[in-house]
């Protein structure tokens, strides 16, 4: 079973591309495995490090903490010891797998998830756009919130995004997934949609002034250092982690026609199923 604790590692990643050169030195101080060992006290780190207070509080700032005094706070009672298991393959597919959970835990915001699924309620079509491995996420959302009555479509070729711009308007609802934070097709899809009108969710890895000017929801993703170029695991897996969460709270909002409508769903198939066997 994993336990999961609050990490602060994912919020400094995900803040990292909008630090300054001084900020990140001090963000790869806390993301270093050494971190642990040191006095963390904020003189202590700025002598170790050769910054200023004043930088401290900033970098803690841009972290979404009130100083860095609460950062501290946070960031030693988040660090837990990884349990050991017998094999290193094991460990390392486990470690993988747990790592990514806990920073998803420390990523969610409930009331974007809960804005998120009023979006999918009230959308009357539903796009879904990825390229890539983010593509084959984009193909199993399509199919899990179709079996609920959703009239939605995954899009995963670029010709095709471009054409589907003719067809977004305000009662649309376009979803782009870019792990990297830096798919230009996605990017600039997501954008022309919101431009029209549509309502628009950017699921990705970073965040960054640039990209939350993209949607309206920008909606942050655990990732783990070369975890888009593939390791043991799949570098999607925290996507699905968070299409899983969507559909949850989707469900809720109306359990008792949704768990009708999958039923219904269920049985059309599997009386196609039968039909075929005959």
């Amino acid at each position: 079973m994993v336990t999961l604790e609050k990490s602060i590692q994912p919020i400094i990643e995900s803040v990292y591309e909008s630090l300054t050169d001084l900020e990140k030195k001090i963000a790869d101080y806390f993301l270093s495995d050494q971190v642990m060992q040191d006095d963390l006290s904020a003189q202590s780190v700025a002598k170790r490090l050769y910054v200023s207070l004043s930088s401290l509080t900033r970098f803690a700032k841009k972290c979404g903490f009130t100083g860095y005094r609460q950062f501290v706070y946070e960031f030693e009672g988040s660090n837990q010891e990884i349990q050991n298991v017998s094999r290193h393959i094991t460990k390392s597919v486990l470690s993988d797998y747990g790592e990514l959970l806990n920073k998803t835990f420390s990523l969610i915001d409930e009331e974007q998830f809960l804005r998120v699924s009023r979006m999918l309620d009230k959308a009357k079509r539903v796009y879904i756009y990825g390229m890539g491995s983010s593509g084959l996420v984009a193909r199993e959302m399509e199919f899990r919130f179709m079996r609920l009555g959703m009239i939605c479509k995954a899009i995963t070729d670029d010709h095709m995004i471009r054409v589907n711009e003719v067809m977004l308007d305000e009662e649309c609802l376009v979803i782009g997934i870019s792990l990297s934070g830096e798919t230009k097709e996605i990017l600039d899809a997501v954008y022309q949609a919101k431009q029209r009108g549509s309502r628009t969710v950017l699921i990705t890895s970073k965040t960054s002034a640039f990209l939350k000017e993209r949607c309206e929801e920008l909606v942050s993703v655990a990732v783990k250092e070369s975890l888009p170029q593939g390791t043991l695991i799949s570098p999607q897996f925290p996507v699905l982690v968070v299409v899983d969460i969507f559909y949850a709270y989707y469900v809720d909002l109306d359990r008792e026609k949704r768990n009708h409508i999958f039923t219904n769903t269920l049985s059309a198939l599997n009386m196609h199923k039968k039909e075929d066997e005959q």
